[in-house]
């Protein structure tokens, strides 16, 4: 394998001129760069940044601990981090939690059986001594894993943290659903159905909050008859779309794409047209969203952005390039989503 020292030796220039180079900092002529870096291509030199590591005591490596990479929110999301960090030189490692996969849902609650997953997982992350973590979670909520002396800088990514140390990037729930139930309005639906995840669950909670204030600002009178909670299934959306058309609604804003599926199912049954008697919206702009007919109108959650903010985060952090912010302040950087018009709302006819 090629060294830096014999890239120098072929160019007729430093080490130190090479390596400056590399990083970005080169303060030599754009022919001599250029020279540098065909020689490099050529001769397919890589940096050996764990030699590097040894010798600045860091070792540009970030790890991101993955509740469930099958979870439809983490790919999206690890390959933005991971694009975002090769673009400032940083390698990635991933590490699967695979929570879903072991336990469905049921492992929220089980604090026992979650820490003998993560705990060895955090402990070797921290003994290949990487600069800093980033924790993706299956969906958000409060996270309490990283302490206020942790060893290494992290983030927590779709969900929540405790310590003002750790900052937090999430969507921005509440204003989605606000401008969702907005639309619905002008189009001139008073009596908007909303099937909802699990009462508890921050989603359900900040959108159902967005739905209020939208019902608000447009003189509608909340009616909690017209809010069905279900468990994010399809299954859950069929019975929520059963009991609220007996409350007389002429709109059916579902929580999640899933929840939507379900209730096409129940009105398609019942001979229903979906955008022509009733509209449906939903929220995630899943890829079946697109295939559903009529087409679904949904939000579409800006995954990529929020992997990019949290990769930011982290290494501005590492390389003391972050805003000077309040230390006992958490930070939480919500990120707007964005709302996809589709066939599957109407215009309601007076």
């Amino acid at each position: 394998m090629v060294t830096l020292k014999e890239i120098a030796e072929i160019c007729n220039v430093s080490a130190t001129t090479v390596s400056n180079v590399v990083n970005g900092k080169a303060k030599t002529s754009e022919e001599t760069k250029q020279r540098i870096l065909d020689v490099i291509k050529e001769t397919g030199y890589k940096p050996n940044y764990v030699a590097k590591g040894l010798r600045a005591r860091r070792t540009r490596t970030i790890a991101i601990v993955a509740e469930d990479i099958a979870q439809f929110t983490s790919p999206a999301i690890i390959e933005s981090i991971m694009e975002y960090c090769e673009e400032r030189r940083y390698r990635v490692t991933v590490h699967n939690l695979r929570l879903y996969d072991r336990w469905a849902d049921t492992w929220y609650k089980q604090d026992d059986a979650y820490h003998s997953v993560l705990d060895p997982v955090i402990k070797d992350v921290l003994a290949s001594q990487v600069d800093g973590i980033i924790y993706l979670a299956g969906h958000t909520r409060v996270i309490r894993i990283f302490e206020d002396n942790f060893p290494v800088p992290a983030v927590m990514c779709y969900a929540l943290s405790e310590s003002a140390n750790v900052p937090s990037v999430v969507i921005e729930d509440e204003l989605s659903a606000f401008e969702v139930t907005t639309h619905l309005i002008n189009s001139g639906h008073k009596r908007i159905g909303v099937i909802g995840g699990r009462s508890e669950n921050i989603h359900t909670a900040q959108r159902l909050l967005g739905y209020q204030k939208a019902l608000y600002e447009n003189g509608l009178l909340y009616d909690p008859k017209l809010v069905y909670y279900g468990d994010w299934s399809r299954e859950s959306g069929y019975d929520g779309a059963k009991e609220l058309l007996k409350e007389g609604i002429s709109a059916i804003f579902a929580l999640c794409d899933k929840m939507a599926g379900g209730a096409y199912d129940y009105l398609d049954e019942c001979g229903i047209k979906i955008g022509e008697e009733i509209s449906v919206a939903g929220f995630d702009d899943e890829s079946i969203a697109a295939y559903f007919r009529p087409q679904l109108t949904t939000t579409s959650l800006p995954l990529a952005k929020i992997g990019r903010k949290s990769a930011k985060l982290l290494l501005d952090r590492l390389e003391d390039t972050m805003e000077e912010e309040e230390s006992d302040q958490i930070r939480v950087y919500r990120i707007p989503c964005s709302m996809v018009i589709r066939k599957s709302v109407s215009k309601l006819k007076k």
